[in-house]
């Protein structure tokens, strides 16, 4: 079983540490993508989750990379190793996912986009972590109990980080 590497450590914290807002983009139609984030990188929000919701998402990230190099841009509601892919070749600098399969958690310690897993229970994030993971998106937030339930996991895991 394959470890994640402090490389990718890193950049997930550099992705978190460049904004404290990371807004969830859906694109409705491909013209929507361009100004949309260029408007948001303008306003101090560097980086840019671009979801898989619609059909437009992957395009969408791959013209967002090429005319805004400044902004941090990942693909979010990734849920199978075969969109990690497709992200990854658009240029995804970052992957999320609303929930994690052992087979997408493996990939992503070798992946070049870093993964940054949705979990929504205790046992989640223990497989996460014994993989080395200890940046989770929490999700859903409010259903999974929230503000409660993320103090409820930082006493067993007190050096993992949610967002």
């Amino acid at each position: 079983m394959n470890q994640l590497s402090d490389f990718h450590r890193e950049r997930v914290q550099a992705v978190l540490n460049a904004s404290p807002l990371v807004p969830v983009i859906t694109i409705n139609h491909p013209d929507e993508a361009l100004p949309l984030c260029q408007a948001l990188v303008d306003g101090g929000i560097r980086v840019l989750e671009i979801t898989l919701r619609t059909p437009h998402g992957v395009k969408a990230i791959e013209q967002v990379r090429k005319a805004i190099p400044e902004a941090w841009v990942g693909a979010g509601t990734v849920t199978s190793i075969a969109q990690y892919r497709q992200v990854e070749a658009a240029g995804a600098q970052f992957v999320i996912t609303p929930g994690v399969t052992e087979a997408i958690l493996e990939f992503g310690v070798t992946s070049e986009a870093p993964l940054l897993p949705g979990i929504s229970t205790i046992s989640e994030l223990m497989v996460g972590y014994n993989l080395g993971y200890r940046e989770f998106k929490f999700f859903p937030a409010e259903v999974a109990g929230g503000i409660p339930a993320l103090k409820a996991f930082s006493g067993p895991f007190p050096d993992v980080t949610f967002c």
